[in-house]
């Protein structure tokens, strides 16, 4: 293979049989539980890089459920989503992703910076009650649990809130383990066709563990619920400052 065909071909690795696809990046039936839940402050700005600002001390546990994903398949994964501000417009910033699917662990790092590591997240509905937990290895970190389809919630609000941009913080490391790329990337979703949103009741449950540490942002007072299912596209991102600059 010559030189111009590498750089005609090169967009993932391996060369020859890219862990992922080239996009678009369209999701049907995606399904989210949302577990917002208010947190210690001095934590989470422990963890928030600048120029992002933390603006109140929330966190948005999220269980996500994608069975038809273009170039990933069929996959769930779960994490913390902090909501921030940058220069004023305001956004979320994801903390850490955790799923069960090589494509889009390679794919989310690479292309935009996702902080994905593999663990066993899960969420079905039992009876009345949807629940999501979260696994890494034999030890369950997460589990979360409310009321299904309890009660309709405003979709113009979430919509808005869908709308906002993520903010995620990319590292790829040089050859001599020296960081070559740190930046702080945004994201949007678009294209986004909700087909239905409820809210109800919940839970959040955390639990301590050495490599997944989300009980370092601790659930000091739980807040609400949202349990919704949209299609939608997840956009190239924009990088939005170059701590290497």
């Amino acid at each position: 293979m010559n030189i111009d065909a590498v750089r005609q071909q090169a967009y993932a690795m391996p060369l020859t049989s890219p862990a992922f696809s080239r996009g678009p990046f369209r999701f049907y039936n995606r399904e989210y539980l949302v577990l917002t839940y208010r947190t210690d402050m001095d934590a989470l700005r422990a963890v928030v890089p600048e120029p992002l600002e933390v603006t109140e001390p929330v966190v948005k546990y999220e269980f996500i459920r994608m069975p038809d994903s273009m170039g990933f398949g069929n996959y769930t994964e779960s994490g913390q989503v902090i909501p921030v501000s940058l220069n004023g417009v305001k956004g979320n910033y994801t903390h850490a992703m955790y799923l069960d699917d090589h494509a889009p662990i390679a794919g989310g790092r690479e292309l935009w910076g996702f902080p994905k590591k593999y663990a066993y997240p899960h969420m079905e509905v039992f009876q009345d009650t949807l629940v999501g937990t979260l696994d890494y290895g034999p030890v369950r970190i997460a589990t979360g649990t409310m009321g299904y389809k309890y009660q309709e919630m405003n979709q113009v609000a979430l919509l808005d809130d869908m709308k906002r941009p993520g903010f995620l913080l990319k590292i790829i490391p040089h050859v001599d383990g020296s960081p070559r790329i740190c930046e702080l990337v945004s994201h949007h979703l678009s294209d986004i066709r909700l087909q239905g949103a409820w809210t109800g009741p919940g839970a959040l449950e955390l639990h301590p563990h050495a490599l997944a540490p989300l009980a370092q942002l601790p659930v000091l007072e739980f807040m609400s619920a949202s349990h919704y299912i949209a299609d939608l596209t997840l956009t190239n991102g924009q990088v939005v400052y170059d701590y290497l600059a």
